[in-house]
């Protein structure tokens, strides 16, 4: 009993050491600049303290002394461009996750399912492509986006992104632990190939869908690279790269930013959390 209640209290500590920088990124949203630059004025800290500074500290407030709407107001309503930025990156996002989880069941029934040549050899190729990091392949991807016409289109993201190796391997894994008798059982009522994916597989698979709709969506929405190099004009460029821009001159403006960033993902995570937990257990993927 008390190994259990030493590891329940060690999970918890490192959950709320994980927690504090959302905790704060929240209550900064809330208060004044005023307060910020009082509490958090990291960069005049730094040059007291290399300074040689006795009085240099931070203060770091859970609760505001008075709350403040105003950086969230200046961001929704008063400027466009966080809600013009913020749709970029729905737009971008949305058609990867929902692309890739249909084209990698699709291809994951495949390779779980059916049996053809070259089936295994296949899949470790698919295997090392997901292995690969993105700077690895940018060059080849530039080229090849590059000849197709697409530089400075979001297609340049979304393509690449909906054919991504990832949701395969994920929707493999979990489709393995299906077993075969029901696809044969099927086949004995006379039922296709089609009608078995779309009947028996597909309802069997919607926790891994769920799994791996929360992940390519965390992946995507904080995706840095690829927008960067292959979106060249700043109308396009999705909201995580204005992200870092946003806060040059108030510090408040750049917490709200941040807090409603993060609100899709977590909404997301906590709407989908049973099947998430059941969906990564079931898939083999430990993290």
């Amino acid at each position: 009993m008390l190994p259990q209640i030493i590891a329940a209290l060690a999970a918890g500590a490192v959950a709320l050491v994980m927690l504090v920088p959302i905790i704060l990124t929240v209550t900064g949203s809330l208060m004044t600049e005023q307060e910020i630059e009082r509490n958090y004025g990291l960069l005049g800290v730094m040059i007291d303290v290399s300074q040689g500074g006795a009085d240099a500290f931070v203060n770091l407030k859970l609760l505001p002394d008075w709350l403040s709407f105003g950086q969230y107001a200046q961001i929704l309503i008063q400027s466009a461009k966080y809600l013009h930025m913020f749709w970029n990156s729905a737009l971008l996002v949305a058609p990867i996750v929902v692309g890739q989880a249909v084209c990698g069941t699709l291809a994951a029934y495949a390779f779980a399912k059916l049996r053809f040549f070259g089936r295994d050899q296949l899949f470790f190729v698919y295997l090392l492509t997901m292995l690969m990091p993105f700077q690895v392949t940018l060059v080849p991807n530039y080229l090849v986006i590059d000849q197709l016409g697409l530089m400075n289109h979001e297609s340049a993201i979304i393509l690449p992104g909906i054919f991504g190796a990832f949701g395969v391997f994920m929707m493999r894994q979990f489709m393995t632990h299906i077993p075969n008798a029901y696809i044969e059982a099927a086949k004995i009522d006379g039922a296709g190939q089609f009608t078995i994916f779309l009947r028996i597989i597909v309802p069997l698979v919607q926790p891994g869908l769920a799994a791996l709709s929360v992940l390519l969506f965390i992946d995507y929405w904080n995706m840095i690279e690829q927008p960067l190099i292959f979106l060249q004009d700043d109308a396009k460029q999705p909201l995580s790269l204005y992200l870092a821009q946003i806060n040059k001159h108030a510090r408040g403006i750049g917490f709200a930013a941040s807090t409603l960033y993060m609100a899709p993902a977590v909404l997301l995570f906590l709407y989908a959390e049973s099947y998430f937990v059941e969906g990564i257990g079931q898939s083999g993927i430990k993290g």
